[in-house]
């Protein structure tokens, strides 16, 4: 990989579309019930803000990776602060752009500085953005599963949800 490729890469594809995940990140944390964080679908599922904890500790723990040229793979627990989905909401929102700026600073080299995942990958820092957006993406796709059955609406991810259809509909209706 050429820098101009990397720095392609990291203005043109990741850093707007790791913008767009996180707003949408939000939302579905932000549809969590307060009063049913503890939800889980099964015994040995994670409750709903673990889940929603996991998706956003490991945003910052890969973003941290690509500004460092290495993984630190210390356990990252839940502050004692973050109770609730709201707090999770909070927190997301406050970590999230200062850890994107100090990417958006690395030099050509430290995009292209071969890093070691776990000895699995071995692949340019800015690539790692790209697990970024995978992981989010499934983790939350999981997430926005459980938010029905805690009675809870879906909100809008790719394009309008049926929760959010009906109430447009409503609001129509009324006015």
């Amino acid at each position: 990989m050429q820098p101009d490729q990397a720095r392609f890469l990291l203005n043109a594809i990741y850093l707007p579309n790791l913008r767009n995940e996180q707003r949408l990140t939000k939302n579905v944390i932000e549809a969590i019930p307060v009063d049913k964080n503890d939800y889980r679908p099964d015994a040995v599922a994670k409750s709903a803000i673990e889940l929603a904890w996991h998706i956003v500790a490991t945003e910052m723990r890969f973003l941290e990776a690509v500004a460092a040229g290495a993984f630190d793979f210390t356990p990252k627990p839940r502050p004692d602060s973050v109770k609730t989905s709201a707090d999770l909401s909070a927190w997301y929102v406050e970590h999230f752009e200062p850890h994107v700026d100090a990417v958006t600073k690395l030099s050509d080299e430290q995009l292209l500085k071969i890093v070691d995942f776990r000895g699995m990958f071995q692949l340019p820092a800015v690539m790692y953005l790209n697990f970024i957006l995978h992981h989010t993406v499934h983790h939350r796709g999981q997430l926005s599963v459980y938010l029905r059955p805690m009675g809870a609406k879906v909100p809008s991810i790719y394009g309008e949800s049926y929760d959010a259809a009906e109430a447009r509909k409503a609001a129509q209706q009324t006015a």
